[in-house]
């Protein structure tokens, strides 16, 4: 059994409630908690708390950082939070207690959680500058970051969550992890299903909400991109994506490119990020545990 604890944006991108509902449904995760971060964390939280309540999961849910360690913020709104009147959802949290509700929690349990992140990095920046500690006690960190394997001689293309806080990005990558770990937008891009296949297909309980929200991504675009899944997915089964290993980098010179992440191969680089993925073996994966 996994100890997972998850840190996600959800309400902005549909896929962040996608990934929350296959960590609710897979047998094999504890899910031992989850933090919000970005714009309208607590919003964020309410929306987490609507799929734990669907799932009959008491998962405790603490709102996160609101605003970047230092740039301002460009994701101010979490857009689905306009659906939430159609599940029932908490509404009071604790306020101010992320970081140290996850600082807690990994210390309780050394050695043995895996902390995902599917967000901004802020909530882990400010963790791992808190207690530098924490990095050491993880049993690994699994983010979805960052892109790497359509680079020549400089940094990848843009990744939403690496540049929305490049800062707290910079943190987490040089952090002493023993398993790091990123999936990138150019492998995640590859697992895509068009607005007509997930209506037909997002039948679970646990995808209904799923399906409600994502009318609201819908009004902007025509398909989900299963991001944040497959990196949840990998917790599970590594055999989905392929790993290498090496070094990564971010960008903070530059103000322009601040987030963008330089990736060097190393046979004893301590950074493992994904190079392809089995789309087929990620839907196959992620429809059975529903």
């Amino acid at each position: 059994m996994a100890k997972v604890l998850l840190d996600t944006d959800i309400g902005s991108d549909i896929d962040d409630a996608v990934c929350l509902a296959y960590l609710l449904a897979q047998p094999q995760c504890e899910l031992l908690g989850i933090t919000t971060v970005s714009g309208e964390p607590v919003e964020r939280a309410m929306l987490a708390s609507a799929l734990c309540r669907v799932a009959g999961a008491d998962v405790p849910i603490y709102p996160g950082a609101a605003d970047p360690l230092i740039i301002q913020q460009k994701q101010t709104k979490a857009q689905q939070a306009a659906r939430l009147g159609n599940w029932d959802h908490a509404t009071d949290f604790p306020r101010g207690e992320a970081v140290d509700f996850l600082r807690r929690t990994i210390r309780q349990h050394p050695g043995e959680i895996d902390l995902l992140t599917i967000g901004p990095l802020t909530n882990a920046g400010l963790l791992f500058r808190t207690d530098p500690e924490i990095p050491s006690l993880l049993k690994s960190l699994t983010m979805m970051c960052g892109t790497f394997t359509k680079q020549a001689h400089g940094p990848g293309g843009k990744e939403w969550n690496a540049l929305l806080d490049p800062h707290a990005t910079a943190v987490a990558y040089g952090a002493p992890v023993s398993v790091h770990r990123s999936i990138g937008i150019d492998v995640t891009g590859q697992v895509q299903m068009d607005a007509d296949e997930v209506r037909e297909r997002f039948k679970a309980d646990l995808l209904k909400p799923v399906a409600d929200w994502a009318e609201v991504w819908f009004e902007g675009r025509g398909v989900i991109t299963f991001h944040d899944p497959l990196a949840a997915v990998t917790l599970f089964d590594t055999s989905v994506c392929t790993f290498s290993r090496g070094v990564v980098d971010v960008e903070l010179q530059s103000e322009r490119s601040a987030g963008l992440t330089y990736w060097q191969p190393s046979d004893d680089g301590r950074h493992e990020v994904a190079l392809d993925v089995k789309p087929q073996a990620f839907f196959d994966h992620f429809f059975s545990v529903f």
